[in-house]
């Protein structure tokens, strides 16, 4: 193997590589650091908890490793390529390509069943008609919900209701999914089943997934965990 094509293995090991972060909101005498200094590696294929108190950082460093803001200093590398330095339309293109995003709030369309909305999020990241329907409805089944995929989000439970989030995340297979307190709004006990189907989908389909939490049961299954505080990482491990 000669060092170039070494090199090239190294660099595309971690999905992610976060280095020298940092997020200002505001000027002047106004000016808040939400974070600074932060480095972060996620390596393909692995489950990573970012966890912290509320106020730490933890959502704005989701929403810059999934291309919705931009740090102030610092850049963010995703599958080799520098998203600090693309343009906003390049930016988008790679999220709604390449990566699959999940929220507490679950985000789901109210008035569309759960196929539909994993239909409609294939139909944002360009997947062709052709190809929409096995792939929502694979996605579904995945999640165990291919017998609820015609009914609509009233008429889900929340557990029901992430899986449907998640199906929709991964639908497209993406290389990263990237979810912002994803059991928050659960009970313990679906939270935790909602983690394994993370952990399925780690070993199963080599996605990376990297999610923020406040639940330590969760930190016994995640591959790895970084700790926020007052912007900055003071654990990995």
């Amino acid at each position: 193997m000669t060092v170039a094509s070494e090199a090239v293995i190294t660099a595309t090991k971690d999905i992610i590589r976060a280095n020298g972060i940092k997020r200002v909101f505001g000027k002047g005498t106004g000016a808040v650091t939400v974070l600074d200094g932060v480095d972060i590696q996620l390596p393909a294929g692995r489950l990573v908890a970012f966890k912290g108190r509320s106020g730490s950082g933890k959502t704005t460093l989701i929403n810059l490793l999934s291309a919705l803001d931009r740090p102030t200093e610092g850049s963010i590398q995703f599958d080799g390529r520098d998203l600090t330095a693309m343009s906003n339309k390049s930016r988008d293109a790679v999220r709604r390509k390449e990566m699959g995003l999940i929220f507490q709030s679950f985000a789901l369309i109210p008035l569309m069943s759960a196929y539909e909305n994993v239909e409609f999020v294939l139909r944002i990241a360009g997947v062709p008609a052709s190809e929409r329907k096995d792939a929502a409805i694979q996605a579904l089944d995945h999640v165990g919900l291919k017998p609820r995929m015609h009914h609509r989000p009233f008429e889900m439970s929340g557990g029901e209701q992430q899986r449907t989030a998640i199906a929709r995340a991964i639908a497209h297979k993406p290389k990263l999914i990237l979810a912002d307190e994803p059991t928050a709004e659960l009970d313990s006990r679906t939270g935790l089943h909602i983690i394994k189907v993370f952990r399925d989908l780690v070993e199963q389909s080599g996605i990376t997934i990297a999610l923020t939490t406040h639940d330590p049961a969760i930190m016994e299954i995640v591959d790895q965990v970084y700790e926020l505080e007052d912007g900055q990482i003071v654990s990995h491990n």
